[in-house]
């Protein structure tokens, strides 16, 4: 970090009206599961515990506990306020950590990179990679780094936004488009069902805030192309597929002293771009192009939180989803796309408690998540016939701030 203010203290001294704030911190991170989950990021990211999987005699093949320690979560970043850009301020940030990963070898990746323009009627303008609307202002205070996914929406993308505030009211408007967190269609994960679209994603939002209460809603509709091309009795035919699905979340905030008090509830529809359990599948195919039709699955999730203390601070978190099906029939289970598709329910509570210094945090958090997994009704794309696997997680970390 010396040798970078070393570079960057010339360039800082020949730019008159610039203000540069670097920070970051290092974070460590020891964790245990009681059995094997979806994850990402190495494990650090957690999610959801895995269903069943029997081998020849009916014993679990997920039922293997599984630890680890990292320190692939730690933090560089720079905020920067400019010149005035004619009436409006300007701002920017950049933010990159270690959690991208080729191979063994995890690499530098940028979190957010932005530049913004306020102008003193309430309006501002921001151009960059930034958290997602539907993460907001109102997210959990946890200790694992999914920050209450898969129940807080959680996704950092290249955006457009727009925002008025006047009066504690604020209302948004952003157009999001797809890079590393990605939808899950026929093809796996990839940008293209976007990209083919023409559409962005587009969020909606309004807010009130006044004193250390906040509260807000908002809409997103997403529309995307699965495919453009299908092949039937040998022959490939160019088709013309979209699924269009709108979601929408509401949220509260209050603090008071050293208490915390936050929640949010989403309806959502084919968003496991955000980390949230779902997707979409087939509804019809054309007998002689090939060409398909989709229905979103829809799920409702929501999650409360409470945090108090400052040196010592202790947390509680409950989150739940419940799948709520799809407004269509679907053809098959082959032809489903997304996160947790076999899932009924799921559930998960968590206990924290930290000790906390200016420049130094170290904490430990326990959760216990339970999903009902069973097979989904083709009729509706609800869950049936279910069972439970519950997975246990401990997390111990440290924080050095600077």
């Amino acid at each position: 970090m010396v040798s970078l203010l070393g570079i960057l203290a010339p360039a800082h001294a020949q730019r008159e009206g610039f203000e540069y704030d670097f920070y970051g911190f290092v974070r460590g991170e020891l964790y245990a599961n009681s059995r094997q989950n979806t994850e990402v990021v190495d494990g650090l990211f957690y999610l959801l515990p895995n269903d069943r999987m029997p081998d020849v005699n009916g014993n679990d093949l997920n039922a293997q506990p599984g630890s680890s320690f990292y320190t692939l979560a730690s933090r560089l970043g720079m905020n920067m306020h400019g010149p005035d850009i004619g009436k409006a301020k300007s701002s920017a940030l950049i933010e990159a950590d270690f959690g991208g990963s080729a191979g063994l070898t995890f690499l530098l990746r940028v979190r957010q990179a932005w530049a913004k323009l306020e102008w003193e009627s309430g309006s501002s303008v921001l151009l960059g990679q930034t958290w997602h609307p539907f993460f907001g202002e109102v997210a959990p205070q946890v200790l694992n780094l999914s920050t209450g996914a898969p129940f807080q929406p959680f996704n950092r993308s290249p955006t457009i936004q727009y925002r008025y505030s006047r009066n504690g009211f604020a209302v948004k408007a952003a157009a999001v488009y797809q890079l590393m967190y990605l939808s899950t269609g026929p093809a796996g994960k990839t940008e293209d069902y976007q990209k083919n679209s023409l559409l962005p994603e587009l969020c909606l939002g309004l807010d009130y805030g006044r004193g250390g209460f906040q509260a807000g809603a908002g809409v997103e509709l997403l529309s995307q192309k699965p495919r453009l091309q299908s092949t039937l009795n040998g022959h490939t035919y160019r088709v013309n597929e979209r699924i269009t699905s709108l979601s929408y979340e509401a949220h509260a905030r209050y603090t008071q002293g050293l208490l915390y008090l936050a929640g949010k509830t989403v309806l959502a529809s084919n968003m496991n771009h955000t980390a949230l359990v779902g997707g979409y599948g087939v509804s019809a195919i054309d007998a002689v192009t090939g060409e398909q039709q989709y229905t979103p699955f829809r799920h409702s999730t929501s999650w409360i939180n409470a945090v108090y203390g400052k040196r010592w601070q202790g947390g509680l978190f409950g989150g739940y989803t419940k799948n709520l099906g799809t407004a269509k029939q679907l053809v098959s289970e082959d032809k489903i796309y997304g996160l947790g598709m076999y899932l009924d329910q799921l559930m998960s509570v968590s206990a924290q408690l930290s000790y906390n210094l200016p420049h130094w945090k170290a904490g430990v958090e326990y959760q216990a998540a339970t999903g009902w997994y069973g097979a989904i009704n083709l009729v509706n794309g609800t869950v049936w016939n279910t069972h439970s696997v519950t997975n246990h997680r401990i997390v111990a970390l440290f924080m050095y701030y600077f």
